[in-house]
């Protein structure tokens, strides 16, 4: 498990708009990563599985884990990527319909617990871990100069282009920030927040957590901030900053999920050896199964 940050739940009227406007935001299916609008109701009209979950973990889904799911299970499971808080605060608002969540932090999952938020969530449990990152597009000068000890330096360099994605909707945002405070203390700058990532809302810097891998690949940005496994995924070369933050994956089936037996089935394979095995492929930590809270539904193997 690695280091933990606080991570924001409220909802800002201004939040509550980003939210609306992204509901209608990438489906990825399970077979070809097709692309299309969802509904909130698509997995009771055709069977399939409705997961809402972090961005990170787009290509190791779409590429691995829900097309293996799908050969083995021949159930269709329709993700819904993007930063959990955002994920979170759709599944609340009833403008996502999900079967599953799985977030990038466990503090997330208190957003949709008890009888002030729905009670649609009562358990989780904890899946698996990856370090926060560096990861640097190698045609870059400024991103190959990088190094797990100069980072902080290089990062300053004008006209350095960096990703990160929205600490009011994505934990890996708050990562980020938290990281980068870590280091000013290490190395005694106290304005370093400010020279690297020159403030919280830095429109330059925040992008869409599921977009990140893309916009460095295709050059837009020099470096950017990632967790481990989205790196070793897409072959992005990175650097480790030495400091202990990253994702503690988790999942949970939700109360009013539509197709339970669906989600079941998905959560056990992922327990499952073959399902270990793929989250090991896809640089995922595998952790051991720990059960968070009460009434996990009947059939699930943990």
């Amino acid at each position: 498990m690695f280091g933990k940050a606080e991570i924001s739940v409220g909802i800002s009227r201004r939040l509550r708009l980003a939210i609306i406007l992204s509901s209608g935001s990438i489906l990825l299916a399970a077979c070809g990563g097709t692309s299309t609008s969802g509904t909130s109701n698509q997995s009771a009209n055709t069977g399939k599985v409705n997961m809402s979950y972090a961005g990170s973990l787009v290509g190791a889904m779409t590429n691995d884990i829900l097309p293996q799911f799908k050969k083995k299970t021949g159930i269709d499971v329709v993700g819904y990527p993007g930063g959990s808080v955002a994920l979170a605060n759709q599944i609340k608002e009833k403008l996502r319909q999900a079967d599953l969540f799985l977030s990038a932090v466990p503090s997330v999952n208190s957003m949709l617990e008890g009888k002030a938020n729905g009670n649609i969530l009562s358990w989780y449990s904890d899946l698996a871990s990856s370090p926060l990152v560096i990861g640097y597009n190698p045609k870059s000068k400024l991103g190959s100069e990088l190094t797990a000890s100069n980072w902080y330096k290089v990062m300053q360099t004008p006209g350095f282009r960096l990703g990160r994605t929205d600490p009011k909707l994505d934990p890996k945002g708050v990562l980020t920030e938290t990281l980068v405070r870590e280091e000013a203390k290490k190395v005694g700058d106290s304005s370093l927040f400010t020279k690297i990532l020159g403030s919280a809302e830095n429109s330059s810097q925040i992008f869409p957590e599921e977009t990140l891998v893309g916009r460095l690949e295709s050059g837009q940005l020099d470096a950017g901030f990632f967790y481990e496994n989205e790196a070793k995924l897409a072959k992005i070369p990175f650097i480790k900053t030495g400091i202990n933050l990253g994702a503690n994956f988790t999942i949970s089936i939700l109360n009013n999920a539509k197709n339970r037996s669906g989600a079941v089935a998905f959560v056990n394979y992922l327990y499952s050896p073959q399902g270990q095995k793929e989250l090991k492929s896809v640089g995922l930590i595998p952790d051991k199964a720990k059960v968070h809270g009460s009434g996990v539904p009947r059939g699930v193997k943990l």
